[in-house]
C-alpha cells in the first residue's frame, strides 16, 4: 500500500481530526494506529485489501503518544485498532482502557495463550529473541544466560540499552517472573557493576559497540542482527562476522522473546472489521510476512521462517505468560531506579 494511504499525522490535534476529517474514515474501513515503523509493513496492510475490499487508514506514531491520543479522543476516537511492540507497550494501553476484550475462535486457536492477554484485550503476532552476542575474538567463554551477565568476570565487558527502553524493562520483568524479585535485584545490580559505559543508544548501536571495541558482551533483539545479514547495515553488516551469538537460558526457562502486537480500540467505530484484520494478521500468509519482510519470529506455530531468521539456528523460547510478566513493569522500574541503571 502505498504511503498516501496513511490519513493524516499525528501533527494534527484530535479536535481537528473529530470535526475536519472525521468523514474520511467512512464506515466498513480499518482505522489503524500504529508505532511499526516498518515500510515492509505495507505489504500486510495491501493484502489484506486486496483479500477482502476493507481499505485501510493509518495513523504512525510513538506508542505513548497514540496511547495519549486516543485517551484525548475519547469516544469520538476513530480508531480501529492499536498495533505496537513490546509487551510493556500493549500493557500500558490495556491499563489506559483504549483497548476493549474480544472474542474471536481464531485468535485464541491461532495465537498461544502465554502470548495474549488474559482478558483479550491484545495478541501477540510477530517476536523477537532478546539474544546474548559477544566478540568472538575476546570472549572465549560468553554467558550462557541472563543471569550469567552479571557474573563478575564479566566486568567493564557488557553493553546494554538504558531502563527507559521497553525491551530492558520488559527483561527485568521476565527475570522477575521467572526468578523472583530478589534474584531480579542481584542481577540488576551485577550487570550495572558490569557495564564497560553508561546505557546508550538502541539495539543496533550495541552490536556497533561489539565492532568497535567499546564492550565485549551486549544485548540485542534478533531482528537486529538478522537483518544485518540479510541486508547492509552501516557499522554493523560489515564486521558481523566477528559476533557470535547465544540463545540464553536453554538449560532453564529459555531464551526472552519480545512482542509486537495489537488489539481493538475501545471506542472502535469498525468493530468487526477491526477483529477481521488481527484474524489476518495471524494467517499464515501474514505471519510469513512478519518474517519474510522484517526478519521476525511468528507466533503462530509451524510457519516457515525466512533465510536470514533461521540462519540464527534453533532454539528453546520462553513459553512465560507474557500476561503475567507485564503486571511486574513497576517493580521492574523501581528496581532500575534503585541500582542506579541509568
Amino acid at each position: 500500500m502505498a504511503r498516501s494511504t496513511t490519513l493524516t499525522t499525528l501533527a494534527l490535534t484530535a479536535a481537528t481530526l473529530v470535526t475536519g476529517t472525521a468523514a474520511a474514515f467512512a464506515e466498513g474501513e480499518v482505522n489503524l494506529y500504529s508505532s511499526r515503523h516498518y515500510d515492509t509493513d505495507e505489504r500486510l496492510y495491501s493484502d489484506f485489501t486486496d483479500a477482502t475490499g476493507i481499505k485501510i487508514n493509518r495513523i504512525e506514531g510513538k506508542a505513548d503518544e497514540l496511547i495519549a491520543r486516543m485517551q484525548a479522543e475519547g469516544a469520538n476516537s476513530p480508531a480501529d485498532v492499536l498495533l505496537t511492540v513490546d509487551t510493556s507497550r500493549l500493557s500500558r494501553a490495556k491499563d489506559s482502557g483504549v483497548l476493549q476484550a474480544i472474542d474471536s475462535d481464531v485468535l485464541e486457536a491461532r495465537i498461544p495463550a502465554n502470548l495474549q492477554d488474559d482478558d483479550n484485550t491484545w495478541f501477540g503476532f510477530s517476536q523477537r529473541a532478546r539474544i546474548i552476542f559477544y566478540d568472538k575474538a575476546d570472549v572465549q567463554d560468553p554467558p550462557m544466560d541472563y543471569l550469567s551477565l552479571a557474573d563478575p568476570k564479566y566486568k567493564g565487558l557488557v553493553c546494554h540499552r538504558s531502563s527507559s527502553s521497553t525491551y530492558s524493562q520488559t527483561l527485568l520483568s521476565s527475570v522477575i517472573e521467572n526468578h523472583g524479585e530478589e534474584a531480579a535485584r542481584g542481577w540488576a545490580q551485577g550487570v550495572v557493576d558490569n557495564f564497560a559505559r553508561d546505557p546508550q543508544g538502541g539495539d543496533t548501536d550495541q552490536l556497533r559497540a561489539l565492532i568497535s571495541g567499546e564492550c565485549e558482551i551486549s544485548i540485542a533483539n534478533s531482528y537486529y542482527f538478522a537483518r544485518a545479514l540479510r541486508t547492509d547495515v552501516k557499522g554493523l553488516s560489515d564486521g558481523i562476522d566477528s559476533i557470535g551469538w547465544i540463545f540464553p537460558s536453554q538449560d532453564a526457562e529459555g531464551a526472552h522473546m519480545n512482542l509486537s502486537g495489537g488489539g481493538v480500540a475501545v471506542n472502535a467505530p469498525n468493530r468487526d472489521n477491526a477483529i477481521a484484520f488481527l484474524e489476518y494478521l495471524a494467517s499464515d500468509q501474514a505471519q510469513q510476512y512478519f518474517s519474510n519482510g522484517n526478519d521476525e519470529f511468528p507466533t503462530v506455530k509451524g510457519v516457515p521462517l525466512s533465510e536470514s531468521v533461521a540462519k540464527l539456528g534453533t532454539f528453546k523460547a520462553d513459553d512465560v505468560n507474557l500476561s503475567s510478566v507485564a503486571k511486574n513493569l513497576p517493580v521492574a522500574q523501581r528496581i532500575f531506579d534503585d541500582v542506579g541503571w541509568k
